[in-house]
This record gives structure tokens, C-alpha cells and sequence, in this order.
């Protein structure tokens, strides 16, 4: 779906056809991170029984935050154990709620090596695969082409459409900003602008920063690939007035409202109610088009979700 924000005027086309409603000066900002298999399942120490963690972010040396389900077997003190030599000690919960708990692991060897080994893809879960299932297919199919920074519990999904034939044919760039279990959670408050974002790390090379500075002073159109994209270059003008090499963690949360400061067009995939996803597309396109652009997938049978089809805002 290809949509205008001057007129609301709504196109049916493939995304192969991308290079016909792009201008050739056009640069397109790409999200290069690469989802890791971080579903961890162990058996607590004399025990029997499962536990699965989901590896969120490493908060220290060999300390990570994750979920851990269920959380009732995994008090502090407990220790997991995935395989001989692979183990970990639960920790104090990392936030008030209890949500996610802190996990110290104890690794002989090469930890990268034992996870990609023993985890699983954190697929969505109206993928429908049952519990620890995973075929190689999972692994590359739920992945960019582009992918290259492992760090992300989910993919881009906006960037999943593309191929290499494809991108030969685009103006781009690649940043980094790894994808956490946060960007999917609901917004539940009854007033949007009291939900609240956890925050997630990017990176920008000094030579992508440059190159998407560039593109702005020389008053060329910034089309970000995903919201993921979206956040990581509006919060870098924000916190520096432009677009620099930079690296940290960003909790930028964009609804209705939101003023836009680098982006000119977005590529992204049709998202669920209550999502933060939703209100930063409605913040970018305004929120009775957004509606009017749904009602229009609907009715025409869109695939919605990470798998699904995909609308470009210019």
C-alpha cells in the first residue's frame, strides 16, 4: 500500500515496485541488526521440570535481563542448567513489577558458541511452533538480508521485504538499533503519553551518519525502513541537533503529536492495536488517514504482523 500524506491518496502495488514511487535521490535508512536465538530452556538444579529463559540485554559482564517463565521456578537463588558447563544463578528481579529477572551465567567455553547452539529463534508466537521447536528455515527466514549486528529478540520487519536485487537498485544506509521484548509491549494506560518505553541500543557509524547528514543539508528525502529506523534517527536529532556517530540506548517514544525532524517517508509493516508501533505510524501520517489506510487492508484482505504486507508513507 502505498500512501500520500499532501493528498491521502491510496495505491495498491508490489514492493518490488518501490523504485517507482522513490525518487532516485531518495535515501532509504535501513535497520541492520540480526535477531539471535534467545530462548534459552534449562531444568533448575536437582529438579525436574522446564524453565525458558528469553535473553533481553546484557546489563553486565556474563549478567543478562530476561524473562523467565515460569517466574514462580525461578526465584532468586535458583540455578538453571542447560548443559554441563552451562549454567545460571537467578538474580534479584530487575524491575519493580517482577516482569524480568536479573541472570548471572556461569559459561566454560564460548558463550555466543553454547547459545547459538542450544537457543531458539524468539518467534512471534502466532508463528504457532510449539515450545523449544525451531527449523534452520526459522532461523533464516525471521532475518533481514542485510542483517548483520547480532542483538535483536525480534526482527526489523519492515526490512524483511527487501532483497539484494532490490536494494541494488535503492540509495541506502544501515544502522544499528536492536529490537527488544519492549517495542511490543501494549500501551495499557488510558492516556497514551503515561505508557513508557524501555529502552533499547543503537549504534551509527560515523560514515551512515555522514552520508544521512548529507542527504538533510542537502535537502534530500530521509525514508526510514521500520519504526525501529524511525526512533533511532529522530532521538539522535534530539539529542544532538543532527545527525552523528553516536552509540547508547534510546527510550524515544513517538505518538500523535510528535513534531518529525528527519524522516520524509516510512516503510513499515500493518501493526496491532495498543502498540506503540501504530501510534508512532499515526503520529507520522496522522491518525484518521492511518484509520482510513486500515479499513482499506482490511477489506482487501492485507496480511497484517511480521510476515505480513507492508505501506509506504511519503
Amino acid at each position: 500500500m502505498v500512501v500520500s500524506r499532501q493528498d491521502g491518496r491510496i495505491e495498491h502495488a508490489l514492493v518490488s515496485d518501490l523504485p517507482r514511487f522513490l525518487r532516485k535521490d531518495d535515501l532509504l535508512v535501513l535497520n541492520d541488526t540480526k535477531v539471535f536465538p534467545a530462548r534459552l530452556f534449562g531444568r533448575r538444579e536437582g529438579k525436574q521440570g522446564i524453565v525458558e529463559i528469553l535473553l533481553l540485554r546484557e546489563t553486565a559482564s556474563g549478567v543478562w535481563e530476561a524473562l523467565v517463565k515460569p517466574g514462580r521456578k525461578a526465584r532468586p537463588g535458583v540455578r538453571l542448567v542447560f548443559e554441563p558447563g552451562f549454567s545460571a544463578e537467578v538474580l534479584d528481579p530487575s524491575d519493580p513489577q517482577g516482569m524480568t529477572r536479573q541472570v548471572r551465567f556461569n559459561c566454560e567455553g564460548d558463550f555466543w558458541e553454547k547459545v547459538g547452539r542450544l537457543g531458539t529463534t524468539p518467534l512471534p508466537p502466532y508463528i504457532g511452533r510449539k515450545e523449544g521447536e525451531e527449523s534452520w528455515e526459522d532461523r533464516e527466514r525471521y532475518q533481514t538480508v542485510f542483517a548483520q549486528t547480532p542483538g535483536s529478540v525480534a526482527a526489523p520487519t519492515a526490512g524483511l521485504h527487501f532483497t539484494p536485487t532490490l536494494l541494488e537498485e535503492l540509495h541506502h544506509v544501515q544502522i544499528t538499533l536492536h529490537v527488544g521484548y519492549g517495542t511490543f509491549q501494549p500501551v495499557k494506560a488510558d492516556n497514551v503519553e503515561e505508557h513508557r518505553m524501555h529502552a533499547e541500543h543503537y549504534s551509527v557509524s560515523a560514515e551512515a551518519a555522514s552520508i544521512i547528514q548529507d542527504q538533510l543539508d542537502d535537502g534530500g528525502r530521509v525514508i526510514a525502513v521500520g519504526t525501529t529506523s524511525t526512533r533511532v534517527l529522530e532521538h539522535l536529532f534530539r539529542k544532538r541537533g543532527r545527525i552523528e556517530a553516536d552509540e547508547g540506548w534510546t527510550d524515544i517514544y513517538i505518538y500523535p503529536g510528535f513534531q518529525f525532524r528527519v524522516i520524509s517517508g516510512l516503510l513499515t509493516n500493518f501493526h496491532l492495536p495498543k502498540s506503540t508501533l501504530l501510534l508512532l505510524v499515526s503520529a507520522f501520517a496522522g491518525t484518521e488517514l492511518i484509520r482510513r489506510c486500515y479499513e482499506e487492508a482490511i477489506r482487501r484482505k492485507y496480511r497484517f504482523y511480521s510476515y505480513g504486507d507492508a505501506m509506504l508513507i511519503l
